[in-house]
């Protein structure tokens, strides 16, 4: 079956290690659309830090945000599906990790929300110095986060737990899985526990995109790197890893292109489409 669907992620996938599109994705992109294929984000990023530079390429009409919490119509903004954590397992997951060494991310109807501590000094918690500039343009400040997030509890679309190591990452992930049933984790960089509603995940948010336009799943190809994209890549008719994705992703993957920084996405949809 032929692929009519392309869905991508963006950090270290579709995007270089600086966080921008490369001339020859961006040619590839266009050159998928140029032959009727649909192109579709699906990203863990909240719909306001999506990147411009892919978001204006005109014919990419959907977005899949928050790791499927949300998918949104590119160019209204609006929001077609959207799922919430219950009040009840925020209060849960805040309540099991209070006094662990973390700190929290919202996201909220598109806008992303973080501890004022960690937006001014992202390294601290544990980002990368390339990841500085992103977080401070992208995540709303709150004095106190915590207060925020129980504030917010019903209207949560998705949340972040930021932990500075490995070892406390995959305490609280086993202390979640056992303690609260209703939610989805998963993880796209090492500090991050990322956690949403159990009918999200980057899968079904492309599986809702692919029934809206008609399609299975087996006409879907889709990239990525890390281990949130792990799900959409074994459901796809086609999973594509790049070559720096995590172990979990190329397990999944059925075919692996080049690097991030070497144009793996631009490879792929060439190989697939026939250039």
């Amino acid at each position: 079956m032929s692929v009519k669907c392309i869905a991508l992620d963006m950090d270290r996938t579709t995007l270089n290690a600086q966080g921008m599109l490369s001339e020859e994705n961006r040619k590839a992109i266009c050159f998928a659309i140029e032959k009727g294929v649909h192109v579709v984000i699906a990203s863990g990023r909240a719909f306001s830090s999506l990147p411009g530079e892919v978001t204006g390429i005109p014919g990419i009409e959907y977005a899949v945000t928050c790791n499927g919490a949300e998918v949104y119509e590119i160019s209204t903004g609006k929001c077609l599906k959207s799922s919430c954590l219950s009040p009840e397992s925020v209060e849960r997951i805040l309540s099991l990790t209070e006094k662990g060494d973390v700190t929290y991310e919202g996201f909220i109807r598109g806008k992303a929300f973080a501890g004022e501590k960690y937006v001014k000094d992202p390294v601290r918690f544990g980002a990368t110095r390339q990841a500085v500039d992103y977080v401070q343009r992208t995540r709303q400040m709150e004095p106190d986060i915590r207060a925020f997030l129980l504030s917010h509890k019903e209207e949560l679309n998705s949340m972040d737990i930021i932990v500075k190591n490995e070892d406390v990452k995959e305490a609280i992930w086993a202390l979640l899985e056992k303690e609260v049933p209703d939610i989805y984790i998963t993880s796209s960089i090492v500090q991050l526990i990322e956690i949403s509603s159990l009918y999200s995940g980057k899968h079904n948010g492309v599986r809702f995109i692919a029934d809206q336009l008609g399609l299975s799943m087996e006409e879907v190809a889709a990239f990525g790197d890390a281990d949130n994209d792990a799900d959409m890549l074994k459901e796809a008719g086609v999973g594509i890893a790049v070559g720096n994705a995590s172990g979990l992703a190329m397990e999944a993957a059925d075919m692996v292109v080049p690097h991030h920084d070497r144009d793996g996405v631009a490879a792929g949809i060439y190989q697939l489409l026939g250039k």
